[in-house]
C-alpha cells in the first residue's frame, strides 16, 4: 500500500505546483506623464468645444489618477475650468478607449449641463444631447 501513497502523494505535487502563481516582475505599471499631448478650442457657431488629445501614455492610463492629467489640460488651456468640464474629461478618461479605441481627441463641451456620474455615463460622457455638430 506504500507505493500507492507515495504515488498520490507525487501526484498532488505535481498538481498543487501547476496551480502556483508566481509574482512577475513588474505587473501593469502606470503608465508614466505626459498623459496630454494638447488641447485646442474648437467653435460652431456660438458653441464651443476643447479638443483633448491624449498621448499613447494617456490611453493606456486609465487607472493613473485622473487629477494629474486634469492638471496637464489645464496648465495647456487655464479656460477650461469650466463647471461640468472636468467631470467630461473623466468620463472619457475612465471609457474612452473602451467606447471607441484610438479616437483622435477626447471633447468637452462647456455648453453641456452638469449631471452626475452615472448620467454622464449614461450618456456617454456627453449629457444634454446629440454629439457636437463640428
Amino acid at each position: 500500500m506504500r507505493p500507492v501513497v507515495t504515488a498520490a502523494l507525487a501526484a498532488l505535487s505535481i498538481l498543487a505546483s501547476a496551480f502556483t502563481v508566481l509574482p512577475t516582475a513588474a505587473a501593469n505599471p502606470v503608465p508614466a506623464p505626459p498623459y496630454v499631448d494638447h488641447v485646442e478650442w474648437a467653435k460652431w457657431g456660438d458653441l464651443s468645444s476643447l479638443r483633448v488629445y491624449p498621448t499613447p501614455s494617456g490611453r493606456q492610463a486609465a487607472s493613473a489618477p485622473a487629477d494629474v492629467a486634469w492638471a496637464e489640460v489645464l496648465a495647456l488651456s487655464p479656460d477650461a475650468a469650466i463647471p461640468g468640464m472636468r467631470e467630461q474629461f473623466i468620463c472619457h478618461w475612465q471609457f474612452a478607449e473602451m467606447a471607441e479605441p484610438g479616437k483622435v481627441s477626447w471633447n468637452l463641451e462647456p455648453w453641456r449641463p452638469e449631471v452626475t456620474g452615472e448620467e454622464m455615463m449614461a450618456a456617454g460622457c456627453n449629457p444634454g444631447g446629440t454629439l457636437e455638430p463640428f
